[in-house]
């Protein structure tokens, strides 16, 4: 048995049939839909390297089944910005040199961007506490924290 999932990705709508009830998001973002941007870590929800956001809200997708997506919106990295087109978060994290391996990169800038559009940010603390659901085991955050404490600066300035 299985069912057909209508979605809204980074823009783009896709309806796809015959999915397994139990395929999670993550899996079919990947593998369904070829956006292999969002990384698969602990597959528990644990590590954050997963994150998309859905319907304005951060997830992790290991862990939410494709049909329970079914009528979504989602954005996963690959809708943040492009190469040539870095959104702001995506060139903070280029410029304070964010990332080293790589592998929780989508899932920090995710992570990041609903923590800029639902909190102000004040203090790296409050960025650390945002972050805290999210593992890296190369940076020691110090750059990422920087990266986001710079993109929220910015947010800010272009408000005023």
């Amino acid at each position: 048995m299985t069912s057909s999932v209508s979605v809204t990705v980074n823009g783009e709508s896709y309806d796809v049939s015959d999915v397994e009830p139990r395929m999670l998001l993550s899996d079919f973002l990947r593998d369904r839909l070829g956006l292999t941007g969002t990384h698969v870590g602990c597959e528990h929800g644990v590590c954050g390297a997963c994150t998309v956001l859905v319907n304005g809200d951060s997830a992790r997708s290991c862990l939410m089944l494709a049909v329970q997506a079914n009528g979504a919106e989602i954005v996963t990295v690959e809708g943040l910005g492009s190469p040539e087109e870095l959104n702001e978060l995506q060139a903070q994290f280029r410029e304070h040199h964010g990332l080293q391996c790589g592998f929780c990169t989508p899932g920090m800038l995710m992570t990041g961007e609903d923590l800029l559009r639902k909190y102000p940010l004040v203090t790296d603390e409050d960025i650390r506490e945002g972050l805290s659901g999210n593992l890296c085991r190369c940076t020691g955050y110090q750059n990422i924290v920087a990266a986001i404490r710079s993109a929220a600066a910015k947010r800010t300035e272009k408000a005023s």
